[in-house]
């Protein structure tokens, strides 16, 4: 049965809408162009859509010929403010957009281990608060949270997990009542692997791993297009996956002598200093980890740029990457036999200071190890893919509620 004429125009902004959105400023004659639609029809739904605040005229195009098509309309940007935090277990980051997601404010603070619950929680939420202060945001819309451990797909909420701290479960609670916002919560490599599908060194791939090396490790994993998150949102548990090459098993509750074991930044780093390797981080809270393998790339990229470039710490840069390759394809392997992905993308800091060196060495060796063909690829985004993951996921929420057919 055809539409009706209420359900026929809120189709028709909401394209608009989303082309706006995706193409940036249009013409009226653009947005015809675009939609097929009638110059009348584009005409109502250009009225209709200013008159609700969702769009306005924001130039003039190049069009000599002055009129109402000359005009372009985009979508007000200040509708709504949104957040985003990153939250990790040394600290909280945030960054704070408008509705196109442009960038308004980030700040950062530190929260050491031994911080009480509470006093943890209020540096968290001030945080937030003095971003979007920074930012001109009277309120925020929807703030996106990306967090380690699991999310219940039932409830949306962060489950309890061993070995977390306390007050990263009352964050969330603290959030929703102290900000007049929705508070949408996922797994931080889940957030990474759609941040590096929509902008990084996933973009041309619908179906892929995301194979997290930070402090700690992770997977995510993207089947045709769509995010899977598992019967009990543990997909990606990765960390806890038995791996040869440890003295123990993991447990329920504890993930040494899984993945973990092998590939969280505590043991490269262990594995860095058996080939005498050392390094400084770069930045504040940065996997030593990544550290070590950076200056392990650029060692074997540029021997005379490194501050050792003697044959031996050249030598020992080559063993302790193709150490960390020999580790890395042991997890990637068990993933690829049981997934057949395609593609494997190394994330995190590590994954992404690894760069191409990295990913060639664990391509090469999971080549050998497996049947099934698997491209390997570093990481474009880094740590950084988890906050804007999280603004992806804030923006998309807030424009599904701010875009949607409204009763008449």
């Amino acid at each position: 049965m055809p539409a009706s004429p209420s359900t026929a125009r809120a189709i028709n902004d909401r394209v608009a809408l989303r082309l706006l959105q995706q193409e940036g400023p249009l013409t009226a004659g653009q947005l015809k162009q675009l939609t097929g639609l009638s110059r009348p029809t584009v005409a109502d739904l250009v009225e209709r859509l200013t008159a609700a605040g969702l769009i306005e005229v924001v130039g003039e195009s190049g069009e000599q010929r002055r009129g109402p098509n000359a005009r372009l309309y985009g979508i007000v940007a200040d509708r709504a403010h949104l957040a985003a935090l990153d939250v990790r277990t040394e600290g909280v980051s945030v960054v704070v957009s408008d509705l196109l997601g442009r960038e308004l404010a980030r700040a950062s603070v530190p929260i050491a281990y031994d911080t009480g619950t509470g006093p943890a929680v209020e540096q968290a939420v001030t945080l937030v608060e003095r971003a979007a202060k920074e930012a001109g945001a009277e309120r925020l819309h929807t703030v996106g949270v990306g967090a380690p451990g699991l999310i219940d797909p039932a409830t949306g909420e962060l489950r309890d997990s061993s070995g977390l701290p306390e007050w990263h479960r009352r964050l969330v609670a603290a959030l929703q009542e102290r900000l007049p916002a929705r508070v949408i919560v996922e797994n931080e490599t889940n957030l990474a692997a759609l941040a590096e599908q929509r902008d990084g060194a996933a973009r041309d791939r619908d179906t892929f791993v995301l194979l997290w090396l930070g402090h700690g490790t992770g997977a995510a994993v993207v089947l045709d297009g769509r995010l899977r998150r598992g019967a009990s949102g543990g997909t990606g548990e990765i960390g806890f996956l038995p791996v040869p090459g440890t003295s123990t098993l993991p447990s329920a509750t504890d993930c040494e002598g899984g993945f973990h074991s092998l590939a969280g930044s505590a043991a490269i780093a262990e594995l860095a200093a058996g080939h005498g390797l050392v390094a400084t981080a770069v930045s504040p809270g940065e996997p030593e980890a990544a550290a070590l393998v950076r200056q392990a790339v650029a060692t074997l990229s540029s021997p005379s740029a490194s501050p050792f470039p003697s044959p031996s710490a050249f030598s020992g840069a080559d063993r302790f990457l193709s150490a960390l390759a020999d580790r890395l394809a042991i997890g990637a392997a068990s993933v690829v036999a049981v997934l057949d992905p395609g593609c494997v993308v190394l994330g995190g800091e590590v994954g992404q200071v690894g760069g191409e060196v990295l990913a060639a060495r664990v391509g090469e060796r999971l080549a050998r190890m497996s049947p099934l063909p698997v491209e390997v690829r570093a990481s474009a985004l880094g740590g950084g893919a988890v906050l804007r993951g999280a603004l992806l996921t804030a923006r998309e929420s807030a424009q599904d509620d701010l875009f949607a057919p409204r009763s008449r």
